[in-house]
């Protein structure tokens, strides 16, 4: 049985700190697999574990432009979080019909997301034009995003949706999902972000680059490499989603990879308790999120 969770907009440590939750509480058996869907209380900007936030990150931006912070328990680069409906999948790494190996797990949860995109009337495939999960360089990229952090600003740029895996989702050419894994005590966590809109001067704003230049044009290569879902709509003729479209197409796209109809739960008492820890003690404290 899975469990459906939707936990509505929160804020960035408490968006973190539910998914550590549920990963703890699964792997000790107090809850089932479980798809969760929420949402951002302001525009946050989410960096890798390993990305080195005082190389990529300009905290003086953030301030004035009014966006939040937070350190991801998961590998990749910076994420700006603001028109968008984000997932997370929690599951037992030995569960029946999950492969093993982040590239596998990851091509094959992607399914769902091709699905959600499909059902909203996108063109939507794997980068690599299959599942991708046996691609060398689907495994490289996604070892790397499990485990390393970016490139110097000097070398690529420290955004995530600059270009997709063999594994990811494109529309139009263009990378439209970033999602981001993890694995421990057994459990895998599986998150990202499915952008209604993207803002990409916003998210360039609050980056560092060594001068306007570059960051002209590490803008303009992002904009090249990804898209997000009202924009491709619209050129497509068909009207803008909203959030309640989004939620109920990837629920179904997830419902059709999973074979199950997952079940409308809420967290339990264990799973809220020790989010509230979490966001207090560890995602809401610059101990984490300013960690070199």
């Amino acid at each position: 049985m899975w469990r459906f969770v939707h936990t509505g907009v929160r804020s960035a440590a408490e968006n973190m700190a539910i998914d550590e939750a549920m990963m703890t509480a699964h792997a000790r058996g107090l809850a089932p697999p479980t798809l969760r869907f929420y949402g951002w209380r302001e525009p946050t900007l989410s960096v890798g574990r390993f990305q080195r936030a005082e190389r990529d990150v300009d905290f003086a931006a953030l301030e004035a432009r009014g966006v939040a912070f937070v350190r991801r328990p998961t590998g990749g680069r910076a994420v700006l979080h603001d028109r968008e409906l984000t997932y997370s999948l929690v599951v037992a790494e030995g569960h029946p019909g999950l492969p093993a190996g982040v590239a596998k797990a990851c091509a094959m949860l992607s399914a769902g997301l091709l699905g959600g995109f499909r059902r909203l009337g996108l063109d939507a495939r794997p980068f690599g034009g299959g599942s991708g999960g046996d691609a060398p360089a689907a495994a490289k990229h996604a070892q790397a995003n499990a485990a390393a952090g970016p490139p110097s600003p000097g070398q690529a740029s420290a955004a995530c949706f600059d270009a997709p895996a063999e594994y990811e989702i494109v529309v139009e050419g263009r990378k439209i999902a970033g999602s981001a894994q993890m694995r421990a005590d057994g459990v895998l966590l599986q998150h990202g972000s499915v952008p209604m809109e993207l803002d990409a001067g916003l998210l360039h704003d609050v980056l560092r680059f060594p001068d306007a230049e570059r960051r002209r044009r590490m803008r303009a290569a992002f904009e090249r490499h990804a898209v997000a879902i009202n924009p491709c709509l619209r050129r497509k003729g068909l009207a803008p989603a909203a959030i309640g479209d989004l939620e109920a197409a990837f629920l179904a796209g997830f419902a059709e990879l999973l074979g199950v109809e997952p079940e409308p739960g809420a967290l339990t008492a264990f799973e809220t308790e020790l989010a509230g820890r979490l966001a207090a003690e560890k995602y809401g404290a610059d101990a984490w999120n300013l960690r070199r």
